[in-house]
């Protein structure tokens, strides 16, 4: 088994505690020439930090942030590994393990997820309201209509959304907003982890600032851990206490942002951070601080 180790001593932000564990994760998809999509990834998500998860299309990112959820679907299969949640109470829990209820109860209570795309993800013939309200119909049966509403109404205000919108559709949002809304019903339940797939991929890049911003605030104000992916490493850079940097399936690197900044070990990090331009230096190269050009 292979164990990704970081390159630095110490974080930012976060403790030292776990949340998430995932040893020797391997994922296929099954057909007639089977791909190893995700091959012996071992990582460890402390709480309250967020780590980036960096690497190109078609690298295994997404794949592996399905495993953790156990969110696969056929042809994808969990071939190999285990995923443990370390819940704040102190008992662990066998991600890989659950089915039925448990799941469900796990799911979004524990572990939420913010997809690609919010246009695919929010329903679009029923109101934003109607979607919170099953979250909170599905995971607290208990809760009454008017708590749901004015958890609802928070959880707008939260991340930025006029409560008014609570009885708007999706295509009646913006993208950003769209995006804001994933976000509050991620938040629903008070989740431990947050995993965002892309979320700011198809926003401009004023939109995409916001949403960071919020994103951080949030971060900040609730304690939740975030496993953020993208291909956008400057983004990375900019918002992660680490970075695992995903290659054909493999964690090929794992360090503190900074370290992966200024000193890259792997040949692989090192194009990827030399595939973004300087806006100061001379045309075709990338000035990092503290390494060469």
């Amino acid at each position: 088994m292979r164990e990704a180790t970081a390159a630095g001593t110490g974080r930012t932000r976060g403790s030292a505690d776990p949340v998430l564990t995932a040893r020797g994760v391997s994922i296929d998809y099954a057909g007639e020439n089977v791909v190893h999509a995700v091959k012996d990834v071992s990582l460890t998500l402390h709480r309250g930090e967020i780590l980036g998860l960096a690497g190109e299309s078609g690298c295994g990112k997404t794949t592996f942030a399905y495993g953790l959820n156990k969110l696969l679907r056929p042809p994808a299969n969990l071939v190999a590994g285990r995923v443990v949640f370390h819940d704040e109470d102190g008992t662990d829990i066998d991600v890989t393990a659950l089915e039925g209820q448990g799941l469900r109860r796990f799911r979004w209570d524990k572990v939420s997820m913010v997809f690609q795309g919010a246009m695919n993800s929010l329903n679009p013939v029923i109101s934003v309201r109607a979607q919170l309200y099953d979250v909170f119909s599905t995971h607290r049966p208990d809760m009454s209509k008017a708590a749901k509403s004015s958890a609802s109404e928070e959880l707008l205000r939260l991340v930025g959304v006029d409560p008014v919108r609570l009885d708007s559709f999706a295509h009646e949002l913006s993208g950003g907003m769209r995006q804001r809304v994933m976000i509050a019903m991620a938040l629903a339940l008070r989740p431990q982890v947050m995993i965002m797939d892309e979320p700011t991929t198809a926003l401009d890049v004023v939109v995409q600032r916001g949403i960071v911003r919020e994103l951080m605030r949030l971060r900040e104000e609730l304690g939740f851990a975030v496993v953020f992916i993208t291909h956008d490493l400057p983004l990375l850079l900019e918002i992660s206490d680490r970075i695992a940097v995903m290659r054909d399936g493999e964690i090929v690197e794992l360090g503190e942002s900074e370290t992966i900044y200024t000193s890259p070990q792997h040949p692989y990090t090192k194009t990827l951070l030399e595939s973004f331009p300087s806006l100061t230096g001379e045309r075709g190269s990338f000035v990092r601080t503290g390494a060469e050009h």
